[in-house]
């Protein structure tokens, strides 16, 4: 009967310990989150991130407004795709973003690795048109075959 016990026991610690080893709030990386433009420095992100730029004249824009929800539950594929999604909402204080593109009220704009400007948009575009007009970028075209040599 001891030996039942003992098992027992030892059925439960062995559930128990890799539950105390879990990685806490704090060990966690950091949430994919939008990037003010003022925060961004073009120089050290050159052909290490994408860059999808949304222009506004205000945070409280509608079209602001509805192209972040149309991004929200696309982020993580954009984090596959080594997008930095940036936001400029500030025209009275011009980041050199806004000064280099001059966009017009609400602007999406696309860029490639090399930070040349590929798609601009008026209007508020879905998530899914963005990855997809990625995934036909020669850049990413060129990095997926790397990964991926059998897929030619």
């Amino acid at each position: 009967m001891q030996q039942i016990a003992r098992r027992s026991f030892l059925a439960v610690l062995a559930l128990a310990v890799p539950a105390l080893s879990l990685p806490t709030w704090a060990d966690e990386a950091p949430v994919y989150v939008p990037v003010p433009a003022s925060e961004v420095v073009e120089a050290d992100l050159l052909f290490v991130k994408r860059p999808v730029i949304v222009f506004a004249d205000s945070p409280n824009d509608p079209a602001f407004v509805r192209q972040m929800q149309l991004l929200e539950r696309y982020l993580p594929q954009f984090e596959d795709r080594d997008v930095i999604l940036i936001t400029d909402t500030d025209p009275a204080n011009p980041s050199a973003l806004r000064k280099r593109l001059r966009p017009r009220g609400f602007s999406l704009v696309l860029m490639d690795k090399d930070w040349k400007p590929m798609i601009r948009k008026p209007l508020p575009w879905d998530g899914r048109e963005i990855i997809n007009s990625i995934d036909r970028m020669p850049i990413a075209r060129t990095e997926a075959l790397e990964r991926n040599p059998a897929g030619r």
